[in-house]
């Protein structure tokens, strides 16, 4: 069988490139492969090597270049920190430290109605007080002037729900009260009660209740003193060892809580000074220090 021919490369501008024909019936001719060797003598060469070279520190330059212009991490100080709370305090509008405290015990607050005999059958609403969750299977702590003599006891918790309730002690001394509640809602929160032993005066506190009925209303102020004595106008009993507080208090408020500003209850409000006639509040409350309200309902003393 006849061979292909194989031509040379002309290295003359003039001459025409040559064709080669194959035979009828003849297969093409393929390419030769590269020779391995070649390339071994092309990356050995001294240009190889220089430009591998040069790659090389290119790439380096360019992550020396990258780094360097790779901003350098925060470093946190105590100035830092101090800046960025400033900023936060400046642009955002934070709750008061009242109002705090007043959303902490809102859901223990507890309306309190006392109903007396009926008259022309209907019950007339003897008195309307506050009082505060202690326990959360819907015990409750009040004044005993509230519910003295009620025929029925009508509480509203905070969801308005509301339930019957019965008097199951009292502590007249302290004009105190334990209600039980006859129906409590699912998710019935109890307050958290914070010993007076450190309470001083002059600290923050705030009284939540219903007064006049209206509420539940938040007042502010600050313990003006300890270790007070009150007798109610009306009443027959001196109580003693009392908080004097001049947060703003008024009939219906009786029997709620005196809460400090981590909402913590320090005390049942129970009376108010005037020295008129006038059931209004001039700056002077008293409230039952927590130690004797918890023991009114059998708890055990800080």
């Amino acid at each position: 069988m006849r061979k292909p021919a194989v031509y040379s490369p002309s290295r003359r501008p003039s001459a025409a490139p040559a064709v080669a024909v194959a035979s009828p019936g003849t297969p093409p001719a393929e390419p030769a492969p590269a020779s391995r060797s070649a390339w071994r003598e092309r990356l050995a060469s001294p240009r190889a090597g220089w430009l591998l070279s040069a790659g090389l520190m290119a790439v380096l330059a360019g992550v020396l270049v990258w780094q360097a212009s790779r901003p350098a991490p925060l470093q946190l100080t105590q100035k830092t920190i101090d800046e960025a709370v400033l900023r936060s305090l400046s642009t955002q509008v934070l709750p008061s430290p009242a109002a705090r405290a007043a959303e902490v015990i809102r859901p223990a607050v507890v309306r309190v109605q006392s109903y007396s005999e009926p008259q022309g059958g209907d019950d007339d609403e003897d008195g309307v007080g506050t009082g505060v969750v202690i326990v959360d299977k819907g015990v409750i702590l009040t004044n005993l002037h509230v519910v003295a003599g009620a025929r029925r006891i009508r509480l509203t918790f905070a969801d308005g729900s509301h339930s019957a309730a019965s008097i199951v002690g009292a502590q007249p001394e302290n004009d105190l009260a334990v209600l039980q509640a006859h129906t409590i809602p699912d998710d019935l929160v109890a307050a958290t009660m914070r010993s007076t032993h450190d309470l001083l005066p002059g600290e923050e506190v705030v009284a939540v209740g219903f007064p006049f009925g209206i509420g539940p209303s938040v007042s502010a102020g600050v313990v003006s003193g300890l270790g007070r004595s009150f007798k109610a106008p009306d009443g027959e009993n001196e109580v003693r060892n009392l908080i004097q507080f001049d947060a703003a208090a008024n009939p219906g408020n009786s029997g709620g809580p005196l809460v400090t500003m981590s909402g913590e209850v320090v005390g049942i409000v129970t009376g108010i000074l005037n020295p008129t006639q006038q059931r209004t509040f001039v700056g002077i409350g008293f409230a039952v220090p927590i130690e004797s309200a918890a023991s009114a309902a059998g708890l055990p003393p800080f």
